[in-house]
């Protein structure tokens, strides 16, 4: 996949697409041919500081690390992102989602990885 803008973190999807965050203060989202589906910036008109580690949950939501902003934020498939983790991060950089809706956070600044429960799926 060429012209991005420093890669750093890369997930894989459910539907065979995947994400990358790129140094530049976005993350994009392909399709499994490799095609650009879209910028969560442009998309969401979201904001990011710098965005580091991601994952993709069960549902398709994407789960974003913000390293400057110390947040991470779920853009789902349809509607608005939300903050899921606003306090309690130092430096947030890797992230992975279990289907069980956990959400596992390394947090570089306090040499450690940190689990928040984030959703509950229905069944």
């Amino acid at each position: 996949v060429p012209d991005l803008q420093g890669p750093r973190y890369v997930s894989s999807a459910p539907s065979g697409g995947f994400a990358v965050s790129e140094e530049c203060g976005d993350v994009k989202v392909f399709t499994g041919g490799r095609e650009l589906l879209c910028s969560l910036s442009s998309r969401y008109r979201h904001r990011f500081g710098n965005p580091a580690g991601l994952c993709i949950d069960v549902d398709g939501s994407i789960l974003v690390a913000d390293e400057q902003l110390r947040t991470v934020h779920l853009f789902p498939e349809q509607g608005a992102p939300v903050c899921v983790v606003s306090a309690g991060l130092r430096r947030p950089a890797g992230l992975a989602c279990s289907a069980l809706g956990q959400l596992f956070v390394a947090d570089a600044g306090d040499n450690c990885v940190k689990v928040y429960k984030y959703c509950v799926r229905s069944p």
